[in-house]
């Protein structure tokens, strides 16, 4: 077994962690020829060539060059591995990935996740996050394996056979120019074999331990990423389903660059939403749920909260927090819930993905209690970061209003009270919001000039006269 093993290794930042790598597939049993990329000239010690240079004027380009490298070998080795210089393979993970191998489908490759540990030794899976999650009735079963679908093709590495190489070259996506598309220009490198050459990435849920990767600096804790129980409640789901799909509400994922703006799973305790929800209400409702922490947040206050889950693998993370959960399905859920009354409907960054807002916004306002508020939070593309990001994309200023082309409404305070008047509902009290930095732009800012450093639009919404 000849394997050949391409590192991108920017400046001199993480030589620490290089050396950690390297050593590791120095104590392999395989034969394996190590080139390190890199932007500037290093001394790596006997048996480590480094190749200098990037692919383009760009200086985050520096991961393509692998592509050409490996194009170049094709034929002078068995195994091709490319990864970022951070990320630890070991021998049993190269094992794990050639047993599958001989079992699965040619088109589909064995993919790894990445973690990390905190100062506890708790595992954090740092490859979940943000809008990434698991495709509903993607299991397969081969023999005593399982595999799945997870919709982040990125970890940072790939593991190809000769066979696998010669596929993605010969597919004409994979020898090609730096570019950024779903993925940003680091990211892009590692995934083109998954995205632009036709073969599917796909984890192996049954031995899930033998496919994932410590990321070694342990920098996301806290930040990004998905805690081991809550992991695993999703893999307990995945597998239970046995391959049916039981569906997905909608679809969560905008067809802008990079995915730009597609719904968070894991959406942070939305304390702006709560703060609106007064204490005498006690019937919740909380559509288009992740994994349920502004709706955990609220049972701890005292109230009675039902979701309409994002899916029903993520669903089960919800209803470990005390929410009732429904299937995500916005017509049976509808009929399961037709017999209750709300206090108050949770719309959370969700109405700019769905096709015709006001039919789901009419649908549910007929759940509202007479009394009851409907709570709507938006992205505000008034917003002027917002306005440059979509400055950069590569369709027309035309195009960009058409939901078919972005998967997206280009929500404004303007349109989602026009969607309001639509559904028949009246807007009251209505504000801005933020994280981060911007937040405190938005506190000082005046009133007029909210829209135009706010994030998010909110607004509080009742039936109106003719339905209360």
């Amino acid at each position: 077994m000849k394997i050949l093993v391409a590192i991108a290794n920017y400046g001199t930042k993480n030589m620490g962690f290089l050396g950690t790598v390297i050593k590791e597939y120095r104590s392999m049993s395989y034969r394996t020829d190590i080139v390190v990329l890199s932007n500037i000239p290093k001394e790596l010690g006997p048996g480590v060539e480094v190749k200098v240079g990037l692919p383009s004027k760009n200086p985050w380009s520096l991961p393509f060059a692998h592509k050409k490298l490996f194009a170049e070998r094709a034929n002078d080795y068995d195994l091709f591995i490319y990864s970022e210089d951070d990320t630890l393979i070991t021998e049993h993970h190269i094992k794990s990935f050639l047993d599958v191998t001989r079992i699965l489908p040619k088109h589909q490759i064995a993919g790894f996740l990445r973690y990390e540990v905190d100062t506890l030794g708790k595992k954090y899976y740092s490859t979940v996050h943000s809008h990434f999650h698991w495709i509903p009735g993607s299991v397969t079963r081969i023999g005593d394996y399982s595999f799945a679908r997870f919709t982040n093709d990125h970890s940072a590495c790939y593991l190809l056979t000769r066979e696998q190489l010669k596929m993605a070259i010969d597919s004409g996506g994979y020898v090609v120019e730096p570019h950024d598309e779903r993925y940003d220009l680091l990211v892009a490198a590692a995934t083109d074999p998954y995205t632009q050459c036709g073969l599917t990435k796909v984890i192996c849920t049954s031995h899930l331990q033998d496919f994932e990767l410590h990321h070694l600096p342990d920098i996301y804790i806290g930040r990004l990423g998905l805690a081991e129980g809550e992991f695993h409640r999703q893999i307990e789901a995945l597998l239970k389903s046995n391959g049916d799909s039981q569906g997905r509400l909608f679809s969560v994922e905008t067809k802008l660059k990079q995915e730009r703006w597609s719904k968070n799973y894991y959406e942070r305790c939305r304390k702006d939403i709560i703060g609106l929800i007064p204490d005498s209400v006690k019937q919740v409702l909380s559509i288009g749920c992740g994994w349920g922490a502004t709706e955990e947040a609220l049972v701890q206050k005292g109230h009675k909260v039902a979701a309409i889950p994002l899916d029903s693998i993520i669903g089960p993370c919800a209803a470990a927090k005390g929410i009732k959960v429904t299937c995500p399905d916005f017509e049976k859920a509808y009929e399961t819930l037709s017999g209750r009354r709300f206090d108050c409907i949770i719309f959370s960054e969700i109405l700019q993905h769905l096709p015709d807002p006001v039919k789901i916004l009419s649908k549910y306002a007929n759940l509202l209690a007479d009394e009851g508020m409907i709570i709507i939070s938006a992205p505000n593309f008034s917003n002027i970061k917002f306005r440059r990001a979509l400055a950069s994309e590569r369709i027309s200023s035309k195009e960009m209003k058409d939901f078919d082309k972005t998967g997206l409404h280009l929500t404004t305070p303007k349109m989602v009270k026009k969607w309001l008047e639509q559904s028949n509902l009246q807007a009251g009290r209505s504000l801005y919001s933020s994280e981060g930095r911007s937040r405190r732009l938005v506190a000082i800012v005046p009133g007029g000039f909210k829209d135009l450093v706010a994030a998010q639009y909110l607004v509080v919404a009742h039936k109106s006269h003719s339905q209360a």
